[in-house]
């Protein structure tokens, strides 16, 4: 039987890495009964973070769902990723999230990667809950803090309760709404008490400060305030409700996930503040008949229409697509239409997941995160639909490598099976990449950081029995000229019989960086037949692809051929091929030639304390810092490093910031190798060819 949408929260988990996000989500589940034990990422025992991989790093690589019942609602939480390595795998489970629960250690201030998830989360619109977690670790009070990190983020944080101590001395909250105490000691049951001496008057400050707020959301709250009424906490839970859904207020709650604290008022916050699918926005899309704009509301009685945001692969069970029902009903043994291959599909069975396990229903409405097995032509971002009444909804977003790795198979038998395997996983994970370099023949994988390609050679040996080796890849130099230069290029041959002749005056010439290769036919009075200027061409193209000076490919250059001659019986386009071959490394020689080499844009994120030597180790890799824009307590530098100086960056910036610091890149464009580096690529070139 499907939920009722009206009383449904989907609810994500976000927030940097290390702000206890899986360990709030165990915390919901065992105080709402969902769970009979306190699941712990320390342990393994974690409900959300159940793969191999996730247990050894004590880290969650991928998002995971599990549903809860309070006060008889429905909540189905969905734990993200919280580092920036797997940010894409949040970014891409967002439209399974009708609101979320965003979670702050205020004792870490604000990272990129919590900043960035903000921003995605403000454009796709989804309400907002502050969460303060780990206030049993905190140093010091952190409201201003947290202040602080609202106005960063461009959000304005609602103070729904004050911190009754910090650190070892966090002993409870004090609910503004309701003016009491809520306080737990040990681990014994959270009671209710009248709000310390010692808090009275902040409370009362912040209470008004609350109240004011809320008055805005509502004429009628407005309009009593300013009469001078109090507000009643049902008014304030109200007014509350209308801002988070508006997006213009989010409120503050605090609390230990590990012991329980504030859990059950978060439980609350969440049924009471967080809109059921009903409450959200229509879903934008298009009619892919059509082709025109067409919004469709979340209702039951509208067509149905799904929006696949995951998909699992598993080499024994098959493909698993997660979606979220966005209108209408699906129903089990039903055929739905996917309008980005054309085709249609049988939808055998449903089913929820919990956790690791999934529960099978046998329909699902407005709202439901459901999965489906085995359909045969459906990918990530992919919309199922009624056919009659056709919708497409916009794919994910596409996120850029920061990282890539040569790979070859260890042995003979896992050649055969990494191919297909790196292809079923990148169905699984969209930020995986894999291409064969045509200029240094080797298979490069990418990813968006180095825990990322280890966890993908992880699965590859777990859960496909393939082996595979990683080395840095070849840096993809290329090779360009700095003057112009003139040059014949003259083929002749005479053994007997027919011989070759072609004749060619080539003039060749710098062209601005990025520009390529042009050719220019500046023949006149029939001095070279038409019917030989391609070969001509064709010669000179070849000869680029193999090099000069280390057989680099030869870039942004203009090539004129502007004179020649021809034999009318030994002519032909083998001959002015060689003979333009030859006149382009004639006026190679000339030309001042050099090597280039590719740089890399980057965006380097570290704390205050690392910035320092950050930028020094990016100055002696030959590094260009281009600004540094502080995030909060963290750093973020913008550099241009050449790609050489740069293939195991990775790991040395997890040295030099004690694993905090994290990093972006992607290929800026192509500059002038230093001549004492020139020599040596070139000595290194030699010698490959000599093996």
């Amino acid at each position: 039987m499907a939920i009722e949408a009206g009383r449904l929260r989907n609810v994500g988990l976000l927030g940097h890495r290390g702000a206890g996000k899986t360990s709030l989500g165990e915390a919901l589940l065992f105080a709402a009964g969902s769970t009979n034990r306190l699941g712990r990422v320390e342990d393994g025992s974690s409900t959300f973070d159940y793969e191999p991989e996730e247990i050894q790093r004590q880290v969650s690589i991928s998002t995971a769902f599990h549903s809860l019942e309070w006060q008889k609602t429905t909540c189905v939480l969905v734990d993200t990723p919280g580092f920036a390595t797997f940010l894409p795998e949040t970014v891409h489970s967002m439209p399974a999230c009708g609101g979320a629960v965003f979670v702050l250690h205020a004792g870490a201030g604000l990272r990129v990667e919590a900043e960035r998830l903000w921003g995605y989360a403000a454009e796709r619109g989804i309400p907002r809950i502050f969460f303060v977690n780990r206030m049993d670790r905190e140093e010091s009070d952190p409201v201003e803090a947290v202040d602080a990190i609202a106005g960063e983020l461009g959000g304005k944080a609602i103070h729904v309760q004050v911190p009754i101590g910090h650190g070892e001395g966090f002993r409870g909250v004090v609910d503004l709404i309701r003016m009491k105490a809520v306080c737990k000691e040990g681990d014994g049951k959270e009671t209710e008490e009248d709000v310390p001496w010692e808090l009275q008057e902040r409370a009362e400050e912040m209470r008004v400060n609350l109240m004011e707020n809320v008055a805005e959301t509502q004429d009628e709250l407005l309009e009593k305030y300013l009469e001078g009424q109090e507000l009643t906490a049902e008014e304030i839970s109200e007014g509350l409700r209308a801002g988070v859904k508006a997006g213009t207020l989010f409120p503050v709650l605090y609390g230990s996930a590990t012991r329980g604290m504030g859990v059950a008022a978060l439980l609350d916050g969440i049924v009471a503040w967080l809109p059921s699918p009903l409450e959200e926005a229509a879903a934008d899309g298009r009619n892919p008949v059509t082709g025109d704009e067409e919004a469709r509301d979340k209702s039951a009685e509208e067509p149905f229409s799904a929006f696949v945001f995951k998909t699992i692969v598993d080499p024994f069970a098959g493909r698993l697509s997660i979606m979220r029902v966005l209108s209408g009903t699906l129903k089990a043994d039903s055929t739905v239409y996917n309008p980005a291959k054309d085709a249609k599909e049988r939808i055998a069975h449903i089913f929820r997941p919990e956790g690791s396990k999934q529960e099978e229903v046998s329909e699902a409405g407005v709202g439901e995160i459901v999965a489906a097995a085995k359909l045969k032509d459906v990918a990530s971002g992919d919309t199922l639909c009624d056919e009659s009444r056709p919708i497409q909804y916009p794919g994910p977003m596409h996120f850029n490598p920061s990282i890539s790795f040569a790979l070859s198979p260890k042995t003979r038998a896992d050649e055969d099976k990494v191919p297909q395997a790196l292809q079923r996983m990148m169905e699984e994970d969209p930020s995986i990449t894999m291409h064969r370099d045509e200029q240094t023949r080797e298979f490069i994988l990418s990813g968006t950081g180095q825990l990322h390609i280890e966890v993908v050679v992880d699965k590859l040996k777990r859960k496909y029995g393939a082996e595979v080796e990683l080395k840095a890849p070849k840096v993809p130099y290329r090779e360009t000229i700095r003057a112009s230069a003139n040059a014949q290029g003259k083929y002749k041959k005479q053994s007997g019989g027919r011989g070759q002749y072609g004749d060619t005056w080539l003039k060749i010439e710098p062209l601005p960086r990025g520009k390529g290769f042009e050719f220019v036919d500046k023949i006149v009075g029939g001095a070279i037949p038409r019917n030989y200027i391609p070969a001509v061409e064709k010669g000179i193209v070849e000869t680029m692809s193999s090099g000069y000076l280390a057989g680099f490919p030869i870039m942004d250059v203009r090539a004129t051929l502007y004179d020649g001659s021809f034999h009318s019986v030994d002519s032909s386009d083998m001959a002015f091929k060689i003979a333009a071959s030859m006149g382009f490394k004639n006026a190679m020689e000339a030309a001042k030639p050099v090597i280039l080499e590719p740089v890399m844009s980057m965006e380097v994120s570290v704390p205050d304390e690392c910035m320092g030597d950050v930028i020094g180790d990016l100055n002696s890799r030959r590094g260009k810092v281009l600004g540094v824009d502080a995030k909060g307590h963290s750093q973020l530098i913008k550099a241009q490093v050449p790609m050489s100086e740069v293939l195991r960056y990775a790991s040395d910036l997890r040295s030099m910031t004690s694993g905090r610091g994290e990093f972006q890149s992607e290929f800026s464009h192509y500059d002038e190798l230093p001549a004492h580096l020139m020599e040596k690529v070139q000595a290194e070139a030699k010698a490959a060819d000599g093996d």
